[in-house]
């Protein structure tokens, strides 16, 4: 046991305290998280706007009349569909090196253009996510809003909106905690995030058992964290209905 326990010192000084590689994983911890919430937040902005052209056009094209705004509408939600099409049916790596290796291949500022290609990927199923959500809302919701003197945009925004959004919260919470995870392949552009920080402590230290399992806890720590905080929220979201 004696023996067992100065290999995993030793191990463990090796691979964390020499040479400060430590900070290989503290600082690609901080990577990963501002690419996630920078991520977050085109993802939500994004997404939103996808659902609620395509919620609009289907709840709407059987009675929308024939003209100019109907025609906008339609193209604009085939654009959305195409879109939704792609980014739904590649991979996300696929995603993120067309990114930096083709369209942005004159940036070197990985980050950036990581967190645009996660961003964009999760807009696709942040938009899927709201769209049902709208879509749960029954009609008579736009008539109320109709008999408030209120058009079809004010509508959407203060009545239809607040309550998709009540139902889909902690789709939303599930989401970014899978697009924490799917960071992980950010290192595939050359961005030293949590994950490629504990890989280059690897091909220094020739040792993989312990920078990947902490590695694995540190996501799995932070996974559980958000777990934990979804649960609170859809257990106050039940409550709220009482």
């Amino acid at each position: 046991m004696g023996a067992w326990l100065q290999r995993v010192q030793s191990q463990f000084i090796l691979n964390f305290i020499e040479k400060d590689r430590w900070k290989y994983l503290v600082n690609g911890l901080g990577t990963t998280l501002r690419i996630t919430i920078g991520a977050l937040i085109i993802g939500a902005i994004l997404g939103a706007v996808i659902a609620i052209v395509r919620a609009t056009w289907d709840k709407n094209r059987e009675t929308l009349r024939p003209g100019f705004g109907r025609s906008l509408l339609e193209v604009v939600n085939g654009i959305c569909k195409l879109y939704l099409t792609v980014i739904r049916g590649t991979p996300v790596v696929v995603q993120l090196m067309i990114m930096y290796y083709i369209i942005f291949a004159s940036s070197k500022n990985g980050v950036a253009v990581a967190t645009l290609a996660f961003g964009l990927n999760s807009a696709a199923y942040v938009a899927e996510i709201i769209r049902s959500g709208i879509m749960s809302i029954d009609n008579g919701q736009f008539e109320a809003g109709r008999s408030l003197g209120f058009n079809y945009v004010q509508t959407m925004w203060h009545i239809i909106l607040p309550q998709s959004f009540k139902n889909v919260l902690p789709a939303l919470a599930n989401e970014l905690i899978t697009l924490l995870k799917e960071t992980s392949v950010a290192g595939y552009v050359a961005v030293v995030d949590l994950t490629k920080g504990g890989d280059i402590i690897r091909g220094v230290t020739y040792s993989p058992f312990m920078p990947l399992i902490f590695v694995a806890l540190i996501y799995l720590i932070i996974v559980v964290v958000l777990t934990k905080l979804v649960g609170i929220l859809e257990r106050r979201l039940r409550n709220s209905d009482h």
